[in-house]
């Protein structure tokens, strides 16, 4: 039998195009955001969902996708630092996330079920930070309550390199 045109049979619908979850982003330099790289520096940029890292020593300049918070409300932009680094963090809802969800857990400890993936680091400012997921659909989006979110694999890259005291910008 024919392959070729059936009146009987409707014509193929065509697939819809892929969509990747990964935003188009460029390399950056860090002159135009910080005036040195005391400490190491990183940039993240909330529009095109990236995150990017400057060594101290000015060899290395690492660049990883995002998640981004939800709304710009969620979204806190400004100077910070990593004050804290954590392996297998835990996890407890903010007051805010827990008003508006109340079913959520209270706690989750570290594993596979934790939002905050295998590694956070913790910024200044109180209940943000920037951490893994186990949740790969969320990076290059609009997704989170307020953190930055990166893959499993590239947090710990970064969590290798950063140190407590780097310096954070968020735009």
């Amino acid at each position: 039998m024919s392959q070729g045109y059936d009146p009987l049979r409707p014509p193929p619908v065509p697939e819809p195009p892929v969509r990747h979850n990964i935003s188009s982003f460029q390399a950056k330099h860090w002159q135009p955001y910080f005036s040195n790289l005391h400490n190491g520096a990183i940039l993240v940029d909330t529009q095109s969902r990236a995150l990017h890292f400057w060594s101290e020593d000015y060899e290395s300049h690492m660049l990883f996708p995002s998640s981004v918070p939800l709304s710009d409300e969620m979204t806190r932009r400004g100077r910070t630092s990593v004050v804290r680094k954590v392996k297998g963090p835990s996890w407890s809802p903010t007051p805010s996330m827990k008003k508006r969800n109340p079913e959520w857990p209270d706690y989750i400890p570290p594993g596979p079920d934790n939002p905050l993936g295998t590694h956070a680091l913790y910024l200044g400012w109180k209940y943000y930070r920037i951490h893994g997921t186990h949740d790969t659909r969320k990076i290059g989006r609009r997704s989170s309550n307020g953190c930055i979110g990166l893959y499993n694999e590239h947090i710990a890259k970064l969590f290798e390199r950063a140190k407590v005291g780097t310096q954070v910008l968020l735009i």
